[in-house]
């Protein structure tokens, strides 16, 4: 049964219950206006928050509700007349209360009709000032979001829908990869990979990891716009909006260039720090062995020297001397190659053009490696000067040719090339040991079986050897290492298995003149008259000394320590050398022994001799200047011709 069948008494008591539902409504406003817009009913909500009572406000148009702005805006009218002729009027807009506070409104307005005829008009309106604010508090947080992710440059922050395409763009991202965001909005976000990450699969694995572990994170290398390639930190995050549904992917990229490079570069610092102290270990233990071993050698080197005099025309015990004398030299020269290693070669440096030198070297290293090596030296026009020891780069060199015919099997061709160089700050950080700056580049070429990068990364290390046993001490290479780093300059090999190895040297240039002066030596072994003190703490390495000397027809005085020897000078002898070991106990130094005796005696040579220099003699890896060193342990040829030259310079002095 419809309303309008009930009794009249019915549809009052209807009428009058609906009423009282709507004036117990305190969230709403609820009210009627007539056709012109008046307010003819007023509820407990319109009360609460208009602030009307139902007096003040029946008989007055609604638009006094309104700002003066909607007023002159002709808004009140375009409200009813949309909902006469739609049916229905809604909005949001700031409305007015009685004290002239404003709060925000969403509002309905109906049309209501009887059989067709505009009765007037229903106005439910709520504040939502609440939500309002909450919403623009939002808003302005997102737009506060927006722009510090937009004001951040120093990370790539962006946003990549569920394909993985790029869908926004901050200023960061555009500084860091070098994309305007017109350029990159749209494109698939693997575009910033390289072609074997790309081929790898990485971007899409990427995405997978980030939907199903909830982060993908990774180093690795990028690429920018202009193509050149940075280090970065990638997150990779999904997005999920209010319902859990999946939208897309989080980006955040940063350039971890340089803090990469500072990684490596303190790496390699860590590992050239290793490498020193290493050395400093080898150095210590070898120099701290070399003295006595040296000394021993030398006892057993002169003894059978002057033993080869006795002997002489018995062929077979000639023979038995002559083999013991080469393991002399072979344990010579084992602790020469550890103190080369160690640095602690006694250095004698001279300003020299090596690719001069190394022209003359041509006929002895091809006599050295035979004749099926072909040898070509390649020379560089203009080479500089370097300060060198001209000794220890024919030694190196010669190391270096040895290794290369074994290499190659002895049957190929050697090619040695001079060159000036320059190393510069890229290749000084790349190798954190070398000093940018110039340099007189030796190389040595081979094409022979080459060696694997693990080889090479050892090939310097003393004792290492690819050779069978028994074919090399594996100490030819880490001489050459120690000599060229005591000389201030940088040793490098580069390899490739099947296709030969190059080794290059690098000496320190110099910008002064080549030392050309000659000094005057002795070919034939002489001795002479002259009177020798010899400084010898130990006796029997003195007495053998002596007994060489003496062979050599000299007058030899000797002394078992400077004290001593000082004592004897300063007695008024002649004396004519000063042969005087470089370490010896008490208290005064050689060094300090020389130069009291030259204030008395000024024409007196002095020769030092020692199987390990420390730093009495030799300082940053050289002998000082004017220092005569003959190292043990020496042969008698060596020792006349040392004597000889010493005096005879002395006399020129």
């Amino acid at each position: 049964m419809s309303s309008r069948n009930l009794p009249d008494d019915k549809k009052l008591i209807d009428l009058q219950r609906f009423q009282l539902l709507v004036n117990a409504i305190t969230d709403y406003a609820i009210y009627m206006l007539d056709t012109d817009g008046r307010v003819v009913s007023w509820n407990a909500g319109a009360q609460k928050f208009k602030g009307y009572t139902s007096e003040e406000i029946i008989g007055q148009h609604f638009s006094q509700f309104l700002t003066p702005e909607d007023q002159k805006a002709g808004i009140p009218a375009l409200a009813l007349q949309t909902a006469e002729t739609e049916g229905r009027y809604e909005t949001e807009g700031w409305r007015v209360r009685k004290d002239g506070s404003y709060f925000w409104a969403n509002v309905i307005i109906d049309a209501i009709r009887e059989n067709g005829r505009l009765l007037g008009f229903a106005k439910i309106t709520r504040d939502i000032t609440d939500r309002r604010k909450a919403e623009e508090a939002l808003r302005l947080s997102e737009q506060q979001f927006r722009l510090l992710v937009q004001g951040v440059t120093d990370y790539a922050i962006y946003m990549l829908d569920k394909e993985g395409n790029v869908s926004n763009w901050n200023a960061g991202a555009q500084r860091i990869k070098g994309y305007r965001q017109e350029e990159v909005v749209g494109t698939h976000f693997s575009r910033f990979y390289t072609d074997e990450d790309q081929q790898d699969g990485v971007p899409q694995r990427a995405l997978l990891t980030a939907r199903t572990e909830g982060r993908f994170e990774q180093e690795g290398w990028r690429v920018r716009n202009d193509g050149s390639k940075f280090r970065a930190h990638v997150v990779i995050d999904p997005i999920y909006n209010a319902i859990n549904e999946f939208v897309g992917y989080a980006k955040v990229t940063r350039d971890i260039t340089e803090k990469y490079k500072a990684a490596i570069a303190l790496k390699q610092t860590e590992q050239a720090l290793q490498q020193a102290q290493k050395m400093e270990t080898i150095g210590k233990l070898t120099g701290g062995i070399a003295h006595d071993f040296n000394n021993l050698l030398q006892i057993i080197s002169g003894n059978l020297q002057l033993l080869s005099a006795e002997i002489a025309g018995n062929q077979r015990a000639e023979k038995r001397v002559t083999n013991a004398l080469a393991g002399v030299r072979r344990g010579a020269k084992l602790a020469s190659y550890l103190l080369s290693f160690g640095r602690r070669q006694a250095l004698d440096p001279k300003v020299v053009n090596i690719g001069r030198f190394v022209l003359e070297m041509e006929d002895m290293l091809q006599r050295s490696l035979g004749e099926t090596i072909e040898v070509e030296t390649i020379l560089a026009d203009d080479l500089w000067n370097t300060f060198v020891d001209v000794a220890q780069v024919e030694n190196a060199l010669l190391n270096l040719a040895v290794n290369a015919r074994d290499a190659m099997d002895s049957v190929g061709k050697l090619t040695i090339e001079i060159s000036n160089a320059v190393l510069d700050e890229n290749y000084a950080r790349a190798h954190v040991e070398v000093n940018a700056g110039e340099y007189v580049m030796l190389a040595v070429s081979d094409v022979g079986s080459g060696m694997p990068s693990e080889v090479v990364a050892q090939a310097f290390e003393p004792f290492f050897s690819t050779k069978p046993e028994g074919k090399g001490t594996g100490l030819g290479l880490s001489m050459v290492y120690g000599f060229v780093k005591q000389s201030g300059g940088h040793a490098n090999i580069y390899s490739e298995p099947g296709y030969g190895t190059t080794v290059k040297l690098y000496f320190p240039r110099s910008t002064e003149l080549e030392n050309c002066v000659v000094i005057q030596t002795v070919e034939n072994i002489v001795g002479g008259t002259e009177t020798i003190l010899v400084a010898e703490d130990d006796e029997q390495v003195r007495h053998t000394a002596i007994e060489m000397l003496t062979a050599l027809g000299y007058k030899v005085l000797h002394a078992d320590d400077a004290q001593s020897a000082l004592a004897i000078i300063e007695a008024g002898v002649k004396i004519d050398l000063l042969f005087t070991d470089v370490v010896m106990p008490g208290p005064l130094r050689s060094p300090e022994l020389a130069r009291k005796a030259r204030e008395l005696l000024p024409d007196l040579a002095v020769l030092f001799t020692s199987g390990y220099t420390q730093n009495a003699i030799v300082h940053g890896g050289r002998l000082d200047a004017g220092v005569e060193l003959l190292g043990k342990p020496y042969s008698r040829e060596a020792l006349a011709r040392k004597i000889r030259s010493v005096i005879t310079n002395s006399i020129q002095r």
